[in-house]
């Protein structure tokens, strides 16, 4: 049986293995350029950190103003739910901290799965760090 777990933390605490799993998957992986990743912006949000048996396999952050993002989970942690229980632990997190709504910018690939979490995408698509996105929003 694996083990899933995901805590939230301070990018003091998260950090090192949050920018592992960031750098594996959006530097690495999707060829996002390095200043884009690093945008400033950790030390000022609420981290989350899921492990599989122990082991860091995916992260999330949520902004102070209810954005959700640099939602990454590792290739071999990937359809198990991981992204999905990551994703539920910043919802409650924007939920808890009174915002009206959870917003976050999908890739193109990823639409239907924050649909199923019910967040709904609008406005046009728009290019970040060469990847297709689109806005989305869920109202708390």
């Amino acid at each position: 049986m694996e083990a899933v777990t995901v805590k939230s933390g301070s990018w003091a605490l998260l950090g090192e293995p949050a920018s592992l799993i960031r750098r594996i998957v959006f530097i690495d992986e999707q060829q996002v350029p390095q200043e884009e990743e690093w945008d400033g912006l950790d030390t000022e949000c609420l981290h989350f950190l899921a492990t599989l048996n122990g082991e860091p396999v995916g992260t999330a952050r949520l902004l102070p103003d209810g954005h959700i993002g640099r939602v990454a989970v590792l290739s071999s942690a990937r359809g198990t739910g991981i992204g999905y229980q990551l994703m539920e632990a910043a919802i409650k997190a924007a939920r808890e901290a009174g915002h009206p709504h959870a917003a976050l910018s999908a890739q193109l690939h990823a639409l239907a799965f924050y649909e199923r979490l019910g967040f709904v995408a609008h406005g046009d698509v728009f290019m970040d760090a060469g990847i297709p996105h689109r806005e989305m929003t869920l109202f708390l």
